[in-house]
């Protein structure tokens, strides 16, 4: 009874902290369609008091959502041992599907919202009056937010659940499409670094989830096209609704959209599992075995006491720390320092790409022509990923997509170097947006299938957030006026995209067809108990 109740309970303070969050949206719609006759531009209008109630109440909603998304910690029993995991090669069932399509649409919303940063900056730079120094630190606090999102939201996965971290950036995502409604540009940059905080947390997040769900033989697909979809999906979707809205309702709109989006996630969240890995992992057997049974499985059980004829299968025994440890450790500086390579590349080379092709005396048409040409020459590469990724090698994937983009780099960077034009030359920009997409598409499936499910959040999100740090960079030297030129930016980030390659090649592991258990057999540590995850307390 006291399970039930707490359950209900929990249930209750979640729904109730969405309709604070919900109401306390609504209270600021008055203030946007006060802006009917201006094109709904609001600077400069006063904030009345409902709008000040309405943001107290989405604070206090989002911490009475996040409350009621704890788990109630549950000990372990001590008189079974349940083999609670799915089955590796299972096929893929309706309830498979039905997750990988939720999962799809949360990276295409999660996207979706950085994405809209670049839609949005002229309309704000027109209604406020700034300049592009200013309004630089809208994207800049986007970015900040989008890497302490991942950061914490990733511990939080580890923590409280896969399904919680996800459900709580939803949450998020309602409250920060007020705004839409904000009459003071300061107001939206601090609600754009909540913004991008839960749309940085989401994404490493939903990759573990995944990887935790999939059977193997369907998980390296699964992981690089989800991905990919949720990529190009969320740019899609950012432009398409740009273009459809804004001639109506201005710039603000595009933050607005926050408010359906994340309430359509919160609201098909009962299709949402919890993984059943953390859920063995936290000793709650009873919930595992529930979302087992949604998936068809069935749990065997086996006798932990004596007296019984049936015996527990033999587990394998946990190699010392100093076998498993080192590995772990050099994989991690790997994948780190690829993380902090392609941010380079994605928001300092490419990013300033287009000025550089100006200043070296291409009119702006032809600039963006060539790099539109580029981009359109490397689309397929989301699928030729996916290919190699699940088909030949995962680890050989990582390293043929890091190789491609050294070789872009060192391409682009000799060429700026020598003051040579490109002329129609696609090849150096095509290497760089072909390695730079594959990296980013595998990157985090590969960090998620390379950690035991005790810090597959963590270090996911991890390797998250510091593929977001090189743009902090970036956008910190544009604010400051302090931008390089494009052949130091190129080696900037070509050098650690060489060191990256190399420490894959040396530290990384096949995953390919890998069974997951492999990763828990393998792991140093036996399986702490909740409060030792809790404290992060490394001993058994």
């Amino acid at each position: 009874m006291t399970a039930v109740f707490e359950k209900r309970r929990s249930l209750l303070a979640f729904w109730l902290g969405c309709a604070a969050v919900t109401g306390g949206v609504l209270t600021h719609v008055p203030m946007f369609l006060m802006g009917r006759s201006t094109h709904y531009m609001l600077a400069g209008m006063p904030m009345g008091a409902s709008m000040v109630i309405g943001m107290f109440a989405i604070v206090g909603g989002i911490a009475l959502a996040g409350f009621g998304l704890l788990p109630n910690v549950a000990h372990r029993a001590h008189d079974t041992v349940e083999l609670i995991s799915p089955p590796e090669n299972a096929p893929l069932t309706a309830r498979h599907w039905t997750v990988a399509a939720l999962l799809a649409l949360a990276l295409i919303i999660d996207i979706m919202k950085p994405a809209s940063l670049g839609f949005v900056t002229p309309g704000m730079r027109a209604e406020y009056g700034i300049g592009v120094a200013t309004v630089a630190w809208l994207p800049f606090a986007a970015l900040a937010g989008t890497v302490v999102g991942s950061f914490v939201w990733g511990a939080l996965a580890d923590l409280y659940g896969r399904r919680a971290a996800i459900l709580l950036s939803s949450v998020m995502f309602i409250g920060t499409s007020i705004c839409g409604a904000m009459p003071n540009f300061w107001w939206n940059v601090g609600m754009c670094f909540l913004m991008g905080a839960a749309a940085g947390g989401m994404l490493p997040v939903a990759y573990a989830l995944l990887a935790e769900i999939m059977p193997t033989r369907h998980r390296g697909w699964s992981l690089v096209l989800i991905g990919g979809i949720g990529a190009i999906g969320g740019f899609f979707a950012a432009s398409s609704l740009s273009a459809l809205l804004q001639p109506t309702f201005g710039w603000r709109v595009m933050w607005l959209l926050n408010f359906p989006t994340g309430l359509l996630l919160v609201l098909m969240s009962p299709f949402l599992p919890e993984s059943v890995r953390f859920l063995q992992q936290m000793g709650r057997a009873e919930e595992a075995r529930a979302v087992l049974a949604r998936f068809g499985v069935t749990v065997q059980r086996f006798a932990d006491a004596g007296g019984s004829d049936t015996a527990p299968p033999r587990q394998t025994r946990r190699p010392p720390a100093s076998a498993v440890q080192p590995a772990l450790g050099g994989l991690t500086v790997a994948l780190t320092i690829a993380a902090l390579s392609w941010s380079l590349v994605n928001f300092g080379v490419l990013l300033w790409l287009p000025s550089a092709l100006v200043a070296q005396g291409q009119s702006v048409a032809a600039a963006s022509a060539l790099i539109a040409k580029s981009t359109l020459v490397a689309a397929p590469i989301i699928l030729v990923s996916t290919w190699l990724y699940s088909r030949w090698s995962t680890k050989g994937c990582l390293i043929v997509m890091l190789a491609t983009t050294v070789l872009g780099l060192c391409g682009v960077m000799l060429r700026f170097e020598a003051h040579v034009g490109f002329g129609s030359s696609l090849l150096e920009v095509v290497l760089i947006i072909i390695g730079s997409s594959g990296v980013i598409a595998v990157l985090l499936p590969y960090a998620s299938e390379n950690y035991p499910v005790r810090m597959r959040g963590r270090a996911t999100g991890w390797v998250a957030g510091c593929s977001k740090i090189g743009g902090l960079l970036a956008q910190a030297l544009g604010v400051l006026g302090l931008a390089p030129s494009i052949a130091v930016a190129a080696a900037a980030a070509g050098v650690p995209a060489l060191i990256a390659l190399l420490l894959v090649a040396r530290y990384g592991k096949e995953t390919r067809l890998r069974d997951l258990r492999e990763l828990e057999a393998n792991d140093s540590l036996a399986t702490p108990s909740p409060s030792q995850v809790l404290t992060g307390s490394p001993y058994p």
